[in-house]
């Protein structure tokens, strides 16, 4: 099989300046079901073999030093610093953590950032901040730093250009933030402003950080598991009065590869002069266009769009024909200046990785069908899902003439017992991350849900259920390493 983990993540003509001496991985290997409980429980033998991790969830070395540097510098004993990227979100943050604590923190600038200074209790809560928010510093920003660097400088105009002609839309309705959630959690403060004092409603499973965004911020959150049924009809009924302060959902979602019914949802949405926020991170917009019926299509471009594994980055695309365009608009040419908000050395890693995103979403849609239509056959699985089985008349709906379903696939086997030694025996990267080059498995609910089970499997997520990001790796042989691993079942 072609070995995608080894090709040179990037070239020193690309970028126009030397290469960074590390790649800023966004993932962490996780490689056995044991490996996976051991990371949850914390296990010693697990976590202290753990070098870098997903950002938001694992301080890369270089944010732990200019952590421990800042704390150094600014603290007394019993006190720690974190450092946020700019007065803005260091206020919020220090906000967040009064709130939930009642402590008082103060925060004091620092090489040219923002650090707040917290109690060593209340450490881990505004680490919370840090992780739901994705409002964080860079791991390139805080190796500058460390190195007595000064911060460089990226126009981001072409890279906003070519992120538009994969959308289909002007690169003036395109803003770019430091992650996915950091996207999020800007328009839903914006969401807050505008339609204060009312909760947002939550339509199918979300990715779940995104539910605690709803859960922790504002005014709170009404889930609707399953967008259908007299559930859904009663939704759409309170979405038509104006009841919400938005809708959120994924199109598809994550990790049931459900789609909703953009266009009723749309239509009540526009009845009740509600936002609809359409996250289409899972299959992107080379697959599908939701514009027609969102006012916002929010994107992590960390997944799909750069597909190494080595950049954070979100977008927020303003659909010009909302109602709430211009206020969207006016409040994202304060919040995110320039429309960007990456540090420049990120900023160009992701500009050089999106020349490829068609050539390698498209090849990863020919390998996730094939993948999924070998899973759907295979006699020891119970169930797939994956956007041309799951809600299938949904995605055709907002499915691109010219796209596919994507590159994400999740079963359960018949015989829950032997999920552990199949994704033992699966011989492809093992990481919580998606939208990679190279194909990744992980046992999804037990990653994200392991202090939830129960309510998850209510959910509909069962905890033996196992999500694989296809890549672009040689099709046969790819269908091979996974059916020899369903030999164990």
């Amino acid at each position: 099989m072609r070995d995608l983990k080894t090709e040179p993540a990037w070239r020193e003509e690309d970028l126009g300046m030397p290469l960074p001496k590390t790649q800023h991985a966004c993932s962490v290997c996780l490689p056995t079901w044991d490996s996976v409980l051991g990371y949850e429980e914390g296990r010693e033998k697990v976590i202290q073999k753990l070098r870098s991790g997903y950002p938001r969830f694992f301080r890369h070395p270089a944010i732990a030093r200019l952590f421990k540097e800042a704390t150094l510098a600014l603290t007394e004993n019993g006190s720690k610093a974190v450092v946020f990227p700019n007065k803005d979100t260091a206020q919020r943050a220090q906000r967040f953590v009064e709130k939930r604590s009642g402590s008082a923190s103060r925060i004091v600038s620092y090489e040219g950032l923002q650090a707040l200074v917290v109690s060593e209790a209340d450490f881990s809560v505004a680490m919370e901040y840090w992780r739901y928010t994705g409002e964080i510093v860079s791991s390139r920003q805080a190796e500058r730093i460390l190195q007595g660097r000064t911060p460089s400088e990226f126009n981001p105009k072409k890279l906003l250009r070519k992120l538009a002609g994969h959308a289909k839309c002007s690169d003036k309705h395109i803003y770019l933030y430091e992650n996915g959630m950091a996207a999020l959690f800007g328009v839903y403060r914006l969401i807050s402003q505008l339609r204060p004092g009312k909760k947002s409603l939550q339509l199918e499973f979300p990715y779940v950080d995104a539910m605690r965004v709803q859960k922790h911020f504002g005014n709170g959150v009404v889930f609707l598991n399953e967008a259908e049924g007299e559930s859904f009809e009663q939704a759409l009924r309170r979405i038509s009065k104006g009841e919400f302060s938005a809708v959120f959902c994924e199109a598809p979602s994550n990790p049931l590869l459900r789609t909703v019914d953009l266009e009723t949802v749309s239509s009540a949405c526009r009845e009740g002069g509600v936002p609809l926020i359409v996250d289409d991170t899972i299959c992107s917009a080379i697959n599908i266009d939701v514009s027609r019926y969102a006012d916002v299509v929010l994107s992590s471009l960390t997944k799909w769009v750069s597909g190494r594994g080595d950049v954070m980055a979100g977008q927020v695309r303003v659909c010009p024909r909302s109602p709430f365009a211009s206020d969207l608009l006016e409040f994202l040419e304060t919040d995110c200046p320039g429309h960007s908000r990456l540090f420049a050395s990120d900023a160009r890693v992701l500009a050089r990785n999106v020349n490829s995103f068609a050539r390698r979403m498209r090849e990863c849609n020919r390998n996730g069908e094939a993948v999924a239509d070998f899973l759907l056959a295979h006699p020891a699985v119970e169930k797939v899902w994956y956007p041309k089985f799951t809600t299938p008349e949904l995605y055709q709906a907002v499915k691109r003439d010219d796209g596919g379903y994507g590159g994400l696939i999740s079963f359960v086997l018949k015989n829950r017992k032997k999920s552990p030694r199949v994704f033992d025996a699966l011989q492809l990267s093992k990481g919580p991350s998606l939208g990679t080059d190279f194909s990744l498995a992980c046992p999804y609910t037990l990653l994200a849900h392991y202090d939830e089970l129960e309510w998850a499997e209510g959910c509909g997520l069962d905890r033996n259920l196992i999500r694989l990001s296809v890549g672009r790796e040689e099709q046969e042989s790819l269908i091979e390493v996974i059916g020899k691993a369903l030999e164990e079942a």
